[in-house]
């Protein structure tokens, strides 16, 4: 049964936490690559769904900095996906413009180098925006913010600033600060597998998210499951810390 929704209602912000692909390949006595590969599989099939709705920004949280610690043979497959996943028909077929955010750094060559070349080719399309949280957390990201907020106060590097001091830190600066600088925070956070947790990702931009969990792997989810999750966003009421009435009455004033 397909949900209903509103299409003037679409999350400008989608992010996703893709979760169950290794367990969706154990039921079917598979090595968790397996899993993986389905996984991007509905990676492609999501976006082209995200676009056709009107969403402006989809976040993917791909790999975390603690997956560095699983298995050297699960870790090098995940990066080989990486590389064989950045194609070009996923991107121009939706006119989807790629960004990544993480501590890239740590990746392999081929695949930092991949990544560029995907960022620049895909610069001049507007459509949507897909962001790819790769060697990412957000607690190393807010702790990378801080450092660089410093480093632009420090006189020892930049003998023309004042030393930084604590007016001068506030929550837009560090939002400018972030990995994300360059995108809305998310309207709606999205995470399948059946996991009730948020698991690092992008803590400081969910603050006022919708969340929504589900227990359907991520393999296995599809359009309609897209579908049910922005229908129940949009029968929420997102007030902001505000009350009911005053929504009510800004509602009223537009």
């Amino acid at each position: 049964m397909n949900e209903e929704i509103d299409m003037t209602r679409i999350p400008r912000h989608i992010a996703m936490i893709m979760d169950g692909n290794g367990r969706w390949a154990a039921e079917r006595g598979k090595p968790r690559s397996y899993g993986h590969q389905a996984g991007v599989d509905t990676v492609r099939r999501i976006t082209a769904e995200c676009t056709r709705l009107g969403v402006k920004f989809l976040t993917l949280y791909t790999f975390s900095t603690e997956n560095w610690s699983r298995p050297a043979d699960e870790v090098s497959a995940l990066m080989g996906l990486v590389l064989s996943s950045l194609e070009d028909e996923i991107f121009m077929k939706n006119n989807v413009r790629f960004r990544v955010i993480g501590d890239i750094d740590r990746l392999p060559d081929d695949v930092q180098q991949k990544l560029r070349e995907t960022e620049e080719h895909t610069a001049g399309n507007d459509t949507m925006t897909m962001v790819v949280a790769l060697s990412y957390s957000a607690r190393w990201e807010i702790t990378q913010a801080v450092k660089r907020i410093i480093d632009e106060r420090d006189p020892a590097l930049h003998p023309l600033k004042m030393h930084i001091q604590p007016f001068h830190v506030t929550e837009d600066v560090i939002s400018s600060h972030l990995e994300t600088s360059f995108m809305p925070d998310p309207d709606l956070l999205i995470r399948t597998g059946g996991e009730v947790r948020v698991s690092n990702f992008l803590l400081w931009q969910i603050a006022y998210s919708e969340l929504y969990f589900c227990d359907t792997y991520w393999p296995d989810f599809n359009e309609q499951d897209l579908h049910k999750a922005i229908a129940d966003y949009q029968r929420r009421q997102r007030r902001f810390g505000k009350t009911e009435d005053q929504i009510e009455n800004e509602n009223q004033s537009e």
